[in-house]
């Protein structure tokens, strides 16, 4: 039986420091009877050496080594150009290839005969897919990483303190979308003394928020007379006179807080505003917003653009932070492949790649090549 060869490849675009495999996972393969191959330098922006891989049991190569021998490319992010074109016909590529957002990599690639597995089509609330949901691994380091970057950012205490000099009153946070960044947020917020407040459409989530010790928003659900879930697990996309009422609803709620992270997404679409450019002006000077969903589609805040912090008139700070997983590439990298190895063990469980489209995980993560 032939033994199936992975390779991980070098992320190349601009400012991605995380790597597919991390030295750690390697022995893990390997004892599933898959063999490892590492881009020269791959996990060098996540702090880890080729020696590393090495000493694992991986073989370190060239890019144009690992394209020939490789069975399946495992990469991060959508490849670029360069490495979409190195990919040949019976190979797998492996990743979060974002195939809604870019139907057209994934098209290209079909058409030449390179098989497509993106993690972002996982089915989420599937519990023996939960070991392989990239998703909320990342979801999880974005919400942690946002709180510190708000808390950074913010020119005054999180916490309540009495000191000779008086007492400093707690920051009022305030985290739109309790999914899981959003849950990581409000979580590691509360954790640093902030008094936290959130809202999400789904009426369901008031008790995740509360079992953090932050208060649940009590406005009027735009979901009041449909589900408040679609197929996945993700909140549906409000139409636009719902998202018209929700910002009516919250605009106060936001303008008196000190601190408001974002975190409202729709896959492949552009996010919902939730904050606009009106109530950022009725913030107070030093107030902080921080618009986790910030990418080249949009946001969930006016004015924010993704990776960059503006101080706005008023004294605002609006951070577009849509990479924050990336800022924090050691943790995120060794997440990502804690899931990689879950998904090569039940595609290769006897170190044979069966890619089966009737498999219920398998034909999920493959359906970008039909959608």
């Amino acid at each position: 039986m032939a033994t199936v060869t992975v390779g991980a490849v070098r992320e190349r675009a601009p400012g991605e420091r995380r790597v597919a495999l991390v030295p750690e996972a390697v022995p893990l393969l390997v004892r599933a009877g898959i063999d490892v191959l590492v881009e020269t330098g791959a996990g060098s922006g996540a702090w880890f050496a080729d020696a590393e891989y090495t000493a694992a049991g991986a073989t370190v190569v060239p890019p144009d080594e690992l394209y020939a021998r490789a069975d399946a490319v495992l990469c991060v992010a959508p490849p670029d150009p360069e490495t979409a074109g190195a990919l040949r016909a019976g190979q797998t590529l492996i990743g979060l290839l974002e195939p809604l957002r870019h139907p057209e990599l994934v098209a290209e690639l079909t058409g030449r005969g390179v098989r497509t597995v993106s993690l972002d089509l996982l089915p989420r609330t599937l519990s023996r897919a939960q070991s392989m949901d990239a998703l909320t691994s990342q979801a999880t380091i974005a919400g942690y990483k946002a709180a510190l970057l708000a808390a950074d950012s913010y020119d005054r205490f999180f916490p309540m303190l009495t000191t000779a000099a008086g007492t400093m009153r707690p920051a009022q946070v305030l985290v739109l979308g309790a999914g899981v960044a959003g849950l990581q947020t409000i979580a590691t917020a509360r954790r640093l003394g902030a008094v936290v407040s959130a809202y999400d459409v789904r009426p369901a989530s008031r008790g995740e928020v509360e079992s953090l010790g932050a208060r649940f928003l009590d406005v009027q659900s735009p979901q009041n007379e449909e589900p408040d879930t679609e197929r996945g697990g993700y909140a549906r996309e409000l139409t636009t006179g719902e998202q018209d009422a929700q910002r009516a609803a919250l605009d106060t709620h936001i303008a008196r807080s000190d601190v408001v992270v974002t975190t409202a997404q729709v896959p492949g679409r552009k996010p919902p505003l939730l904050v606009t450019s009106a109530v950022l002006e009725r913030m107070r000077p030093g107030s902080v917003v921080l618009d986790l969903a910030a990418s080249d589609l949009g946001g969930n805040v006016e004015n924010s653009e993704p990776d960059k912090t503006t101080v706005l008139a008023g004294g605002v700070t609006v951070i577009g932070a849509g990479r924050l997983p990336s800022a924090m590439a050691t943790a995120a990298s060794t997440a990502y492949a804690r899931n990689l190895v879950a998904l090569l063990r039940h595609l290769a469980p006897d170190g044979e790649l069966v890619l089966d489209p009737d498999d219920e995980i398998t034909g999920a993560l493959m359906g970008g090549e039909t959608s």
